[in-house]
């Protein structure tokens, strides 16, 4: 590790002179003391969210971190006069790219906050500095809606979700209190990272938005590997400058996911006849019960609706020797009617998709990027199992 502030601290006056001088010369002369490189070099490994499973390490170009900061503009009108709020963990790809390299590429401000979770903080800076930007992932929009007062982020002009589903409640929520409508988005670390987002004049909520310029986005069938029409759901592979150079060290891993430039991102959708995409949730949060595939994101998506304002939940799966696996919801709170939250839930989803148990888990395991950490909640639900805890 190298740290900036030990090489701070190892600046003799000259050198620190000599480069308050460096920095008074034109933009010109200083380009060209840059060393530019190659635009297939890789400019970043970022490692993958490990929501699910083991994070893997992705090289992303200069040329993949460029397509995303360079078309986002065409088809959102941010400019240099734009205030960022810089909320965003850089350490994941959403961040760095939405929340640091693109402000950086317009000219833009950008006010920033080492902790995403301190709502309070977040909320006065967008009353303070004006704040025009606000890009986050659904759990800290919850946050910054329980935090503020209706019309207090009233300077925001383009507020962005992306990294998780975002909630129809809490959509209507923002517009209600706010007047602002969260423009919902959709991209993996694979992607540099967005892949596409629904924009003022073509949004159509519930969808993740059309795909940005240049990307080629298609549906593949989950077994045949056959391309689907449109309305017909499959798996989401995706094309383009934007998709990664590969897996660090992990050859087999790349060539996994990686097929004539098409990248196979894991995630099930469709793309409707006006060419919005649709998610249906990861392939990997479809679950066999009873021989028939449930979706997960599509169980907390009901359940969501029918708990109390801002109640985080998240649904698993946890074995079982009949049926081979049994549904199961983890909720933060138990102050709900379980009785009128079942029936609720039986007028919408088979009965197979029915959560057999709530586990009460107060502080839901949620990940610095924003996104709950299912593999721990997994855990916690199949330990609660085997010990008879609810």
């Amino acid at each position: 590790m190298i740290y900036l502030e030990d090489i701070m601290g190892s600046l003799s006056t000259p050198e620190k002179l000599k480069a308050a001088l460096t920095s008074k010369l034109p933009a010109g002369m200083l380009q060209s003391k840059i060393g530019h490189g190659d635009e297939n070099s890789t400019s970043v490994v970022l490692f993958t969210s490990g929501s699910e499973k083991e994070p893997k390490a992705v090289q992303l170009s200069h040329k993949n971190i460029f397509h995303n900061i360079s078309t986002i503009p065409q088809i959102i009108d941010v400019t240099e006069d734009d205030v960022f709020a810089g909320t965003l963990p850089l350490f994941h790809v959403f961040g760095l790219t939405t929340n640091f390299w693109l402000p950086f590429y317009l000219g833009a401000s950008i006010i920033t906050h080492a902790n995403p979770l301190d709502y309070s903080a977040i909320v006065k800076s967008i009353v303070d500095y004006k704040i025009t930007i606000l890009i986050g992932t659904p759990t800290f929009f919850h946050g910054y809606q329980r935090k503020s007062k209706p019309g207090e982020l009233s300077s925001i002009r383009y507020a962005i979700a992306g990294a998780d589903k975002l909630t129809e409640k809490l959509r209507l929520s923002f517009q209600k209190d706010h007047g602002i409508e969260i423009l919902e988005g959709y991209g993996a670390t694979e992607t540099s990272p967005v892949v596409s987002v629904n924009v003022p004049g073509a949004n159509k909520p519930g969808s993740i938005g059309k795909p940005l310029p240049g990307v080629q986005v298609k549906i593949l069938d989950r077994e045949t590997d056959e391309e689907l029409p449109a309305g017909k759901e499959g798996k989401i592979l995706v094309k383009g400058d934007l998709v990664m150079k590969g897996y660090l060290g992990d050859i087999e891993e790349t060539s996994m996911h990686i097929h004539g430039g098409w990248y196979d991102t894991g995630d099930m959708g469709i793309i409707d006849e006006d060419g919005f995409l649709w998610h249906r949730g990861r392939l990997k949060r479809f679950v066999k019960v009873g021989g028939e595939m449930v979706s997960l994101v599509k169980v907390e998506e009901v359940l969501t609706k029918l708990l109390p304002e801002g109640v985080i939940c998240c649904v698993v799966d946890v074995p079982n020797p009949k049926k081979g696996a049994d549904v199961v919801a983890a909720v933060a709170t138990g102050e709900f009617d379980r009785k009128k939250i079942l029936h609720n839930m039986a007028k919408e989803l088979p009965a197979i998709a029915v959560p057999k148990e709530f586990y009460i888990i107060e502080d839901i395991p949620i990940m610095g990027t924003g996104k709950v950490a299912f593999r721990e909640v997994e855990k916690i639900c199949r330990d609660r199992q085997e010990n008879g805890k609810k």
